[in-house]
Order: structure tokens, then C-alpha cells, then sequence
């Protein structure tokens, strides 16, 4: 039987250490059934060395999903990519992208953009290891060096090792000076970069990630590029994802309520304590879901409290009890409005 053919990568979200770990691809899942959800960067030490079903056991619910690997060694990588494909991963990518300063240390992520050579070898030879996609994630530049040209000449020579996806986290990678977090936030986002590596790279498919928040945003840039990444915004407000199914692949399932995807996580959550999970390893990811909605504040509270926790799934009952409180009281402001009396919450 030959196998269904995967979404394209028009949207996706972004590999995020100690966030976009299996709980949190499934969840993210749970809101939409195309978008391509990627691992936390895992180094080829940690694979080569460690325990592998800890990096990458998965449930299949989450395809499509790629393993992100950390390295710079070729035969390294390619060995780690071979464990991804034989642990069923749909793509393997390469981190040219991670400015922290224990990535320099292991001489992989952001620092490679300097050494496109190296960055091709390691690429070639997972090609050679795997019949999955290989694919690539950079940045446009490194520390002052802001010249398109730069980018150009990274993404030509890896792609002639046979990459043909690059994702493009739109800006400079400080490698020396700047945290993590700094590095998302302070170099300027420049998409005019990613737009004329299309121009320069046609046949290449070529994706944007860095400061996309809306749906809006995610049409905007597909007139120019092949698919979009989303970052934090996927994980700090995860119901962004609920219109890309219908709005990106065209699909005529309805959009999920919150409510319909909070369902499907208390069941997942269910099988997984069940297993031995600590419940908060589940619920850390999804405290976003109700953003914006009256009651969110003691939602989350609820399901970030170990004590409550402790009761298993049945947290979710006490958290959802504060979403109807909050209801209960709008709807009776509203009345109250209506009516032009002060009718007492507590009466109704």
C-alpha cells in the first residue's frame, strides 16, 4: 500500500528547547491535523551516546514531524540521521541557527554559517544515510556580517550537496554578547532576505521563520515564499493553529473548538498518567489554549499548580469550573446591563 503523501511545509512550527517536546507536538496536533511540528534540537552526542528512546520516542499521531539534530561531524550526523529515520522521523534537519553559547562550545548551530564547506559534507552525507528529506535551518548572517550576499553564498553551496529546504529564522545570529533570548528579539528582522533567496534559489523550497504572530502574516509572506515557521506565538497562544487547516491545505474539516481540543488532551493526558507521566509534563504546554477567553488566568493557575495536579485528570474538571465561573459572571454583567439593575452575581 503506498503511503498518503504529507502536507507541504506551508506552515510549521519551530523546534524549541524545553518546549516542542512529544506533549507538545501532540497537543499541537490535537489543533491542527497539516502543520509540521519539529523536535527540540537533539545533538548527535546525545543519540550517539545516550539514551535513544528518551530523544525520540513519539506517538504517530504527530505525523508529519521531523527530528532536528545538533552536530557538525558528518559521519556523525549521518549516523544520528539514520536513527531518525528508523525511528519513523518525516525529515531531518540540520541547526545552523542556535546562537546559545554551549551550542558554539560543541562547534555546531549558528557558528556553521561560517563554514558552508562543512556544513555541505554534513549534509551530503545524511543525504547518503537516509531517504527522508534533509533540510536546513540558518539564520542570515553572523554577528556584523550583514550582507546578503553572505546568506546567498551559504544556501548555494549547501544546496549543491543536495539540501533542498532551507529555513530562513530572518535574522543575524550575535554569537558573542547577546543571550538566547536577546538573539530572538534585537537583531532586526530583515524578510526582504528570505524573499530574494526565493528570487536567487527558485527551484529551492524556501521557508521564513522569526516575529510571525498572525495568520495574516502567514498569507503575506506565501506571496513570496513556500511556507511559513511559527515560533513562541504557536506555543505561548497555541490556538493561532486552529485556522491553518482550512486557511493554508484547504481542508473542510470545521475549526475545533477549544473545548473539542481540550477533550482530545485530557484523553492523551489520560493514557500518559496512566504510563507513569506527571501530569504538569502535559499541561505546561497547552496553559495558552484559553488566552483571551474570560476564566484563562485561573485555568492556567489550576493546571500549573503541582498540589492540583496530584489529582490526575481531574484537574482539568476544576480548571474548566473557572472558565464557567467567568461566563457566569459576564453573562450576568451583561443582564445586569441590560436590565439597568445591579442584580447581585452571587443571586443568580
Amino acid at each position: 500500500m503506498a503511503k498518503s503523501p504529507k502536507p507541504s511545509r506551508r506552515v510549521s512550527v519551530a523546534p524549541m528547547m524545553d518546549w516542542t517536546d512529544r506533549h507538545c507536538r501532540y497537543f499541537h496536533r490535537l489543533i491542527s491535523s497539516h502543520t509540521w511540528l519539529y523536535t527540540e534540537m537533539v545533538t548527535t552526542g546525545a543519540l550517539l551516546n545516550g539514551d535513544v528512546p528518551r530523544h525520540l520516542d513519539f506517538d504517530g499521531f504527530e505525523h508529519p514531524v521531523a527530528l532536528q539534530l545538533g552536530g557538525s561531524e558528518p559521519q556523525d550526523l549521518a549516523q544520528a540521521a539514520r536513527l531518525g529515520e528508523q525511528w519513523g522521523y518525516d525529515e531531518i534537519n540540520l541547526n545552523c541557527g542556535c546562537p546559545s553559547e554551549r551550542v558554539q562550545r560543541g562547534a555546531f548551530g549558528a557558528c556553521l554559517m561560517a563554514e558552508p564547506a562543512l556544513v555541505a559534507d554534513g549534509v551530503k552525507a545524511m543525504r547518503d544515510a537516509v531517504d527522508v528529506p534533509v533540510t536546513v535551518k540558518h539564520r542570515i548572517g553572523i554577528d556584523d556580517v550583514e550582507s546578503f550576499a553572505f546568506v546567498e553564498d551559504f544556501v548555494g553551496k549547501v544546496a549543491d550537496a543536495g539540501c533542498a529546504t532551507f529555513i530562513v529564522h530572518a535574522r543575524n545570529a550575535i554569537l558573542k554578547g547577546l543571550s538566547p533570548k536577546q538573539n530572538r528579539e534585537i537583531p532586526p528582522l530583515r524578510y526582504e532576505y528570505a524573499y530574494r533567496l526565493k528570487q536567487s534559489f527558485p527551484h529551492l523550497e524556501i521557508i521564513v521563520n522569526g516575529g510571525v504572530t498572525t495568520l495574516d502574516q502567514i498569507e503575506a509572506h506565501l506571496q513570496h515564499l513556500d511556507g511559513v515557521m511559527l515560533g513562541r506565538e504557536a506555543y505561548h497562544n497555541p490556538y493561532v493553529l486552529a485556522g491553518v487547516d482550512a486557511r493554508f491545505y484547504t481542508a473542510d474539516a470545521p475549526v475545533k473548538s477549544r473545548i473539542e481540543i481540550e477533550d482530545g488532551l485530557i484523553e492523551y493526558a489520560a493514557r500518559q498518567v496512566e504510563g507513569g507521566q506527571y501530569l504538569g509534563a502535559i499541561t505546561r504546554h497547552a496553559l495558552g489554549l484559553y488566552r483571551g477567553v474570560p476564566g484563562a488566568r485561573g485555568w492556567r493557575r489550576v493546571l500549573s499548580e503541582p498540589k492540583r495536579l496530584k489529582s490526575g485528570v481531574g484537574a482539568f474538571e476544576e480548571a474548566r469550573s473557572q472558565l464557567r465561573a467567568a461566563a457566569f459572571a459576564e453573562a450576568n454583567l451583561e443582564h445586569a446591563g441590560d436590565a439597568g439593575a445591579e442584580t447581585p452575581l452571587a443571586a443568580a
